[in-house]
């Protein structure tokens, strides 16, 4: 007879069964049940600082605001003041891409870093960041630098800011810094508040001379173009008759985002990284938003629905399901092939922004079950939907943000739709601000836990034992090693794009081969052996 757990509540019990007793209490707070769709939505525990001693999936402030929001554009000199490894760590590894366009600037390529010393640290590294930046520019002339401090800069106490004021002002381009210190916040979600707020000031909307042409003008927030998910993204808006301003900030220029207030529409993909630009843009230039999906083939048809819907243009509403029409063709002949291959498989997914809700869609459209899920750095609102933010009280690290008082704009304020226009609307369902986040609609018999640690996972995989299991780098060789395929959701392994209906696609193909290949039932992880073990002696 099976020792197992069998529901959710007895494999909560299990997790944090071998935990000290104010740990487990911790901890419980973060675990809980998915609900039915309309059912009353629990409160987790969520973006509180990691206990001591347990290993996260986590990144840092510093990761959030240049590895993840910053980092992929790719004519700004993203430069790091700290040591060497910081810079390093930051680069290339989410495998953003990249087009070099007509200008041929790219530095995606290249790792910008001071390269603090202990020498820096006892006698101060603004010289050697105003060194940096004077070589970066006779180097490679860009339009715009931004820097960014790691821990050992916010110890010591240089003063980023007036560097960069200091520097703007003799090289005459645009250059701004990120108070991002790796400890400033309980994750990387801290850096990607840091890295809105920067860009909010010193770059969106500096630029009123460029005019932007198109009927139907958009912004893409939160698309970091991964393995190419961006390319797929405007090659279906273009097909469709949308013209892209902006995107935040997956092969970006810093052009594109002085012009972005142009735009009529702002789209949010990964609602925690770019949730702020989007509700700043929208208070100073009447930019209204709304949350979608292009990961997943009926997400993206809803997302491309919904944004036609907002122009109220009856010839693009047609255009966009004559696309949908087009594009489900390949895809379901692809699904047809491959689900019955898929069928009652199931799945785990524990990574960060919103793709752990996103790739829900993908898996539920080859058949699917999902058992568990989870953020790495959310809020209560990317669970919770944002009906709660009202609810959310501020605690002492969110207070280490710096919040933007931000106003309209005296001579640019320009509301795109009136209030009643905006009421009828949201009746016909476009959900002008709205997410329902990831506890929702995920059934009672499915787990969703906050900022998963080791011991969970390993805990977790021992009584589901998944078909798959997604995570990110750190997670990957021991998920392997106890013969479960993982595929990463922070830079896709070597896949992608799997964004849009040629990225559905992709997945689908990508995800059949992984769970149906028969080389995990061989695979029997070290400390399962049952050959000899080695042990060592000591010499008296």
């Amino acid at each position: 007879m099976s020792t197992k757990p069998t529901n959710v509540e007895e494999i909560k019990k299990e997790l944090i069964a071998k935990m000290p007793t104010k740990v487990a209490r911790k901890r419980a707070k973060s675990i809980l049940p998915g609900t039915e769709m309309g059912e009353p939505i629990p409160e987790i525990q969520s973006n509180v600082r990691t206990i001591p001693g347990i290993i996260t999936q986590r990144g840092c402030t510093y990761a959030g605001c240049k590895g993840v929001v910053l980092g992929p554009s790719r004519d700004i000199i993203n430069l790091t003041h700290g040591p060497i490894g910081c810079g390093f760590y930051s680069w290339l590894t989410r495998r953003n891409q990249t087009e070099a366009g007509p200008d041929g600037e790219n530095f995606i390529p290249y790792s910008f870093s001071t390269d603090m010393t202990e020498h820096d640290i006892v006698f101060g590294g603004e010289k050697k960041l105003r060194a940096a930046i004077q070589e970066a520019f006779d180097t490679f002339h860009p339009k715009a630098i931004s820097i960014f401090s790691t821990c050992p800069v916010g110890l010591i106490g240089d003063d980023i800011h007036a560097v960069a004021r200091t520097m703007q002002e003799e090289l005459g381009i645009t250059i701004f810094a990120n108070s991002c210190e790796g400890y400033k916040g309980v994750s990387q979600s801290a850096g990607h508040h840091i890295a809105n707020n920067q860009i909010m000031k010193h770059v969106i909307g500096t630029d009123d001379t460029t005019p932007i042409e198109g009927k139907f003008k958009v912004n893409m927030l939160g698309e970091y173009n991964i393995g190419g998910d961006a390319f797929e993204i405007e090659r279906i808006l273009e097909k469709c008759g949308f013209t892209l301003v902006a995107t935040f900030s997956g092969n970006s220029t810093v052009q594109d985002f002085r012009v972005a207030h142009n735009a009529d529409l702002n789209t949010v993909m990964c609602h925690r990284s770019l949730n702020y630009v989007a509700e700043m843009m929208e208070t100073k230039f009447g930019i209204p938003w709304i949350k979608v999906n292009f990961i997943g083939a009926e997400a993206s048809a809803k997302s491309l629905r919904r944004m036609a819907a907002y122009f109220e243009d009856q010839e693009l509403i047609d255009r966009v399901e004559a696309v949908i029409a087009e594009e489900l063709i390949a895809v379901n002949k692809v699904v047809e092939e491959i689900k019955p291959r898929t069928e009652g498989k199931t799945a785990m997914l524990f990574v960060g922004g919103s793709r752990a809700h996103h790739y829900q869609e993908l898996f539920k459209e080859l058949g699917m079950k999902i058992l568990g899920a989870g953020y790495e750095f959310a809020h209560r609102d990317d669970y919770e939907g944002r009906h709660v933010l009202p609810n959310i009280k501020v605690d002492a690290d969110s207070r280490n943000i710096e919040e933007l008082e931000i106003l309209p704009d005296p001579e640019r304020f320009k509301p795109r739709k009136t209030e009643e226009e905006m009421a009828r609307l949201n009746e016909k369902g476009v959900d002008f601000k709205g997410y329902e986040g990831m506890i929702e609609g995920m059934g009672k018999n499915a787990m969703v836990i906050d900022d998963i640690n080791h011991y969970e996972t390993e805990k977790l995989l021992e009584i589901y034992r998944p078909d798959i299991f997604c995570a990110g780098i750190k997670e990957k060789y021991i998920v392997q090693k106890m013969g479960i395929p993982l595929k990463q959701l922070h830079n896709y392994d070597m896949g992608g794009p799997y964004a849009g209906f040629n990225g559905a696609i992709n997945w689908y193909r990508d995800i059949d081969r992984m769970v149906n290949t028969k080389v995990w039932n061989l695979i029997k992880a070290p400390w399962q052996s049952t050959g000899p073990e080695l042990e060592a002696t000591y010499v008296a």
